[in-house]
């Protein structure tokens, strides 16, 4: 995805081409609290496939994609949570959920997202 700033989460990293892995890593090195968001299951139609990520920073900063910036939002927010209390989440999103049609999650399938602190 392309570097820049999304107004309505936090600020997405500008070097796009490095994996969310490695933003990871950085980030850990400067003290900041890490999450890591990956896809685990898809059903259906999804632009992600299964293994790939999102890293999310404690300053809001965030690196690679879990739906091509369908869940991405309510991912990030659950995100902040995991920061703060250490407690992984799965996720599961699907068109047959309300709170999927809220996030736009209108491509017809369905996605779970293991969403972890990295300590």
């Amino acid at each position: 995805m392309a570097g820049g700033s999304d107004d309505a989460v936090g600020e997405r990293s500008d070097a796009s081409s490095v994996a969310p892995l490695a933003f990871a890593q950085r980030w850990k090195g400067q003290g900041q609290g890490v999450v890591l968001a990956t896809v685990v299951e898809t059903w259906g139609s999804s632009p992600c496939p299964p293994g790939s990520q999102l890293a999310v920073s404690a300053d809001g900063h965030f690196e690679g994609s879990v739906s091509g910036g369908c869940v991405e939002g309510a991912v990030i927010e659950k995100a902040s949570q995991v920061i703060a209390d250490g407690t992984p989440a799965l996720l599961e999103f699907g068109v047959a959920d309300e709170e999927a049609w809220a996030v736009g999650l209108a491509c017809g399938g369905r996605v779970k997202i293991f969403v972890e602190r990295i300590d």
